[in-house]
Parts: structure tokens; sequence; C-alpha cells
């Protein structure tokens, strides 16, 4: 991912927000490109953002929703997950040419708005929720 796509990500998600969020825009390895939060959003929604967005762009799940799903009856797998991981919905991985070039992370919502608002902003940012 490019800079000006992960400045793009955050600029569309604070632009559309239907309240006070926090987004966090990660290269492949869940490191910080980006991040905003917007007056009046809880202050846990950065941690929660960063880590979403570290959560799907680390794992092999396409979104931390995916991720919950997959474990939700394992607790063992469960267990066995890097201990940053998120499972809350709103952490979605970006794909460029069918890889995998960071992610995006959005908290302050509900988990489904929070979700379909990091789906948006990737799109507008010319980035891929999905990899073919």
């Amino acid at each position: 991912m490019r800079l000006e796509q992960a400045l793009a990500v955050v600029h569309h998600a604070l632009e559309n927000a239907s309240g006070p969020i926090s987004v966090f825009v990660a290269d492949g390895h869940g490191e910080l490109m980006a991040a905003a939060t917007m007056e009046g959003a809880a202050p846990d929604t950065r941690l929660n953002a960063r880590r979403k967005a570290y959560t799907a762009a680390r794992s092999d799940a396409r979104s931390t929703r995916a991720l919950a799903e997959k474990v939700r009856d394992k607790p063992t797998e469960l267990a066995s997950f890097d201990r940053a991981f998120s499972f809350f919905t709103g952490g979605v991985a970006a794909f460029e040419g069918g890889r995998r070039v960071g992610a995006v992370g959005v908290s302050g919502l509900s988990g489904s708005e929070d979700e379909a608002l990091a789906l948006a902003a990737l799109v507008r940012a010319g980035l891929s929720p999905d990899p073919s």
C-alpha cells in the first residue's frame, strides 16, 4: 500500500462516519501508515482500531469478522493466536494485484458499521478487500 492510499482510506472513513471514530491503516506487517481519531471518539477506539488493522494485516483471514467466525467454537485455536489480535468486527485486509498490502481498522460505531466503513474506504482508495 502506498502512503497516498493509506491517507485516502483515513479521509474517506472520517468524512463518511455517522459518529466519532478512530481509523488506523497498517502496512502488510500491521505497522502504522496513517491514523486519526475524531473529536468525541472514546479513548479506547484508538487501541481497538489499531488492533483490528494489525489483525487483518497479519492473519490469514480477510477480516476480523472472518477470523472470529473461524475460531468461534475452537478455544484451543483461539488461545494460540497473537495476544494483540482483535476478534471485534471492523478490521479488513487490503489487497492489490492479488497481494495483501495492508489493512484498515475502524472503531467507534457498531461492528457492522465499522466494517462497512472500512470496506468502502478501501475501495475508494483503489484497493480491494478480496485477493482475487
